[in-house]
């Protein structure tokens, strides 16, 4: 059941589930909380688990005009406090993974342990580190026509021919909108604080064969981070949370080590 809370000028709709240590999810750019159907019952025993849609995403309401990564970073910061906690752990996957970034560099004190998955540091754009970016760029506009080509960016072949109905998951993919263009627009912004200022321990995560986000561009991050551990995961794509989640969860667990956090 989908739940609503008011953060500020949006209506943000989440989903709750679980006990234990807040763990907000955080989804990538043309994805929904939906994305993490799969990993959330690994997490449930461990964590209350959070998972919701940004703003231009799935069923959260916002104003119709433009908004910004650190508009986003105040939302998650807004949202946090509105479910009544004090601080909680973040992981963000992909695009998900700026928006994760941009809020333990806003708002320091509400994040307790970071986990970036299949991400790309702040403040550089995407098309400076991912030399393969026009052509995604083009897959993504010629979609429903590209949508096999393009699934073969997200995950690998060999996963693709376990789960053949998943070549068809940008088949979908609604006509342009007001709404998409917006969403398009806030995924190009950017903060002026860079990776190397975050304080909170991080796990930083990388699928093996991620075409999207280059494992070597994720991984680099975790030097520049003063209390980062990073993870290289073999036979993964870039998305790890529909590709292989009980090893996401495995990962995620046992950095956060709720045993030994308070709630």
């Amino acid at each position: 059941m989908t739940h609503f809370v008011q953060a500020g000028e949006v209506r943000i709709a989440y989903d709750r589930e679980g006990e234990g240590p807040p763990l907000v999810l955080m989804h990538g750019a043309e994805a929904t909380r939906q994305m993490f159907a799969a990993l959330v019952p690994y997490l449930v025993d461990h964590f209350t688990v959070i998972s919701y849609d940004q703003r231009d995403c799935g069923e959260t309401e916002a104003p119709e005009h433009a908004s910004t990564l650190s508009d986003l970073a105040n939302d998650a910061q807004l949202l946090i406090a509105a479910l009544g906690f004090r601080r909680a752990h973040v992981f963000g996957s992909s695009f998900g993974g700026r928006v994760a970034q941009a809020l333990a560099l806003m708002h320091p004190r509400v994040v307790d342990h970071l986990v970036l998955g299949s991400t790309w540091p702040l403040p550089r754009p995407y098309e400076e580190l991912c030399p393969d970016a026009r052509r995604l760029a083009e897959l993504r506009s010629g979609l429903p026509g590209t949508a096999e080509e393009l699934a073969t960016w997200f995950f690998p072949e060999s996963f693709l021919k376990q789960r053949p109905e998943l070549r068809g998951i940008f088949s979908n993919a609604r006509p342009a909108s007001a709404r998409s263009a917006r969403r398009g627009a806030t995924v190009q912004t950017a903060i002026e604080a860079g990776v190397a200022d975050i304080v909170a321990p991080t796990l930083v995560l990388a699928g093996e064969l991620d075409r999207v986000v280059p494992p070597s561009v994720t991984l680099a991050m975790a030097a520049r981070i003063r209390t980062a551990d990073a993870v290289l995961l073999p036979g993964i794509g870039h998305v790890t949370a529909m590709q292989a989640p009980e090893v996401l969860a495995r990962h995620i667990i046992a950095f956060l080590n709720p045993a030994g956090v308070n709630a």
